[in-house]
């Protein structure tokens, strides 16, 4: 008597393996910030292998003020 646990193992297509993983589809999302004079806001959005990123912060401290930016991309 064989008492080794067996396994089925199955092979998925790409398109039943995009379901299963959350498929191709967009996803973004935000992210805004604001206190003791400064403000940020955020962005990501990503689709299948291409990615965006993007920021920007904005300050102003003892009558001062500064800015920031920043964007960065992804592409597989």
């Amino acid at each position: 008597m064989n008492t080794v646990p067996q396994v089925a193992t199955a092979e998925l297509s790409d398109t039943d393996l995009d379901q299963v993983s959350g498929g191709v589809g967009l996803t973004a999302s935000t992210a805004l910030v604001a206190g003791d004079g400064a403000f940020a806001a955020g962005l990501h959005a990503e689709s299948g292998p291409f990615a965006l990123t993007g920021g920007l912060g904005v300050s102003a401290p003892f009558g001062g003020a500064s800015a920031q930016g920043e964007a960065h991309t992804t592409m597989l």
